[in-house]
């Protein structure tokens, strides 16, 4: 899953961050209310977890946001107060669903993964999209322009972290880790994937969008 983290407690967003990292999925973070509105809508999440406290703007009113904006992300609200009054509120908010902390992370794992099935079942996830090159999540269907692009597995994979995070440059080991896991191959596997995918994307293209950023990272953008 690609999940965005809303939380100001930073001993307990690190947790959360390094739990969700070394199972797979992919995580941005944000320590405030306004810069999290601001990810949320500018890019595209399976979950969000977001924290009802937080410095700028609240939970309540950035889940709000959202919905007003047209954004059907699922949201998992963390919540301390545990009154069924703030639980409807939440829920009224246009959350999907809550926890109480404290909380067990394999709880708050299974949850996410509820509600990303349930956005499945429902219409699938957004389509990604990067300049003229079109990601669909639900086919699997790649294309830039009017030309469909076949993509081997693991390309694809990259494919979709990378524009799933625009414009954002992301370190190889968090690109490494959101591919396989915490047992990346020893060999230097992730250049020669790229090679295949950014040939495969940009080769024919007047623009490229693909860009390594020589001792930081990797980055898809049309910028």
């Amino acid at each position: 899953m690609n999940i965005l983290l809303i939380e100001d407690n930073r001993d307990l967003a690190l947790n959360l961050f390094d739990y969700f990292e070394a199972k797979g999925h992919t995580l941005d973070l944000a320590g405030d209310g306004i810069s999290g509105l601001h990810l949320a809508a500018s890019n595209s999440y399976d979950v969000l977890i977001l924290d009802l406290m937080l410095p700028g703007i609240d939970g309540l009113a950035l889940c709000r946001r959202l919905r007003e904006a047209g954004k059907q992300t699922p949201v998992l609200m963390l919540t301390a107060r545990d009154s069924l009054d703030d639980k409807i509120a939440g829920l009224e908010a246009g959350a999907d669903d809550y926890v109480v902390k404290p909380f067990a992370l394999r709880e708050v794992e299974a949850r996410l993964r509820a509600l990303a099935r349930r956005a499945l079942a429902r219409g699938g996830p957004a389509m990604l999209r990067v300049g003229d090159l079109s990601f669909d999540p639900a086919t699997l269907k790649v294309t830039r322009g009017e030309r469909t692009i076949e993509l081997p597995p693991i390309p694809l994979k990259i494919l979709e972290i990378l524009m799933r995070h625009s414009p954002r440059v992301l370190p190889r080991d968090e690109l490494e880790r959101g591919i396989w896991g915490d047992s990346p191959p020893d060999s230097d596997a992730l250049r020669a994937h790229l090679h295949i995918l950014r040939s495969a994307v940009d080769k024919q293209a007047d623009k490229p969008l693909i860009r390594t950023l020589r001792g930081i990272g990797y980055q898809i953008s049309d910028e």
